[in-house]
């Protein structure tokens, strides 16, 4: 995105106002509630769908152009629980905005943690705003990383002009790190973005018991083949 491009440019010669708020408790952290209380170190969350996911690990952080720019403090944006069919998640609420001729960016990162016997194998992203008939602009762009192994498995974006949202299926993995980018350009009528929506759902892992009787099973199919052939009467 060249705007995105130029407002790096300008970033790196120009003071930027930043903020990342932590006033909260440590620990379980239940829904609905705000993005701050999920900042400290320790800090979770679960939501239950058509299965329990965990949401640990965030981290915040935003910055404005010009310099003085109001930036929006994790305080203001709400997380609730998103349940759509199998897609299980969060939704960040609130208005992140920036009004006409300025320029925001918002970084939000997680970890999601399928349950137990889980993996998870699918992610849907989801947007929702408006530039009030003029040019702002609005982009989310999603990484999604291996918690484990931190290898790369997708990517995901919705974006205003463009399409509001995106959904992806992968290889199954037990936890991912998500990176979220959040850049607003408020043009000539500025831009707002209402909601972030954020679902996953997964697929569950065949238990080693399950296997081994799949396996006992297939050898015994195939001793019993061999056997009828023996046997077979010409």
């Amino acid at each position: 995105m060249k705007k995105r491009s130029f407002f790096l440019a300008i970033a790196a010669g120009l003071v930027i106002s930043s903020v990342a708020t932590v006033d909260a408790q440590a620990g379980y952290v239940p829904l609905p509630t705000t993005l701050n209380a999920l900042l400290p170190s320790g800090s979770y969350t679960t939501v239950a769908g058509s299965e329990t996911l965990t949401f640990s690990s965030f981290t915040y952080s935003a910055s404005a152009l010009p310099a003085g720019t109001p930036v929006p403090a994790a305080s203001s944006i709400g997380v609730v629980s998103f349940i759509s069919g199998k897609e299980t998640g969060f939704g960040l609420t609130g208005t992140l905005s920036a009004a006409a001729g300025t320029m925001v960016d918002v970084s939000i990162s997680y970890i999601v943690t399928a349950p137990t016997g889980q993996l998870l194998n699918d992610a849907v992203l989801i947007t929702t705003g408006g530039n009030f008939g003029g040019t702002g602009q609005y982009s989310v762009s999603e990484t999604l990383t291996n918690a484990s192994t931190f290898a790369p498995i997708t990517t995901l974006e919705g974006s205003l002009p463009g399409s509001p949202g995106a959904v992806k299926s992968f290889a199954g993995v037990s936890s991912i790190l998500v990176s979220k980018d959040i850049f607003l350009l408020g043009g000539s009528q500025g831009v707002t973005l209402s909601v972030i929506d954020q679902g996953f759902s997964s697929l569950s892992v065949p238990e080693p018991t399950s296997m081994s009787l799949l396996g006992i099973g297939m050898t015994g199919f195939l001793v019993f083949r061999r056997f009828f052939k023996r046997t077979k009467i010409v």
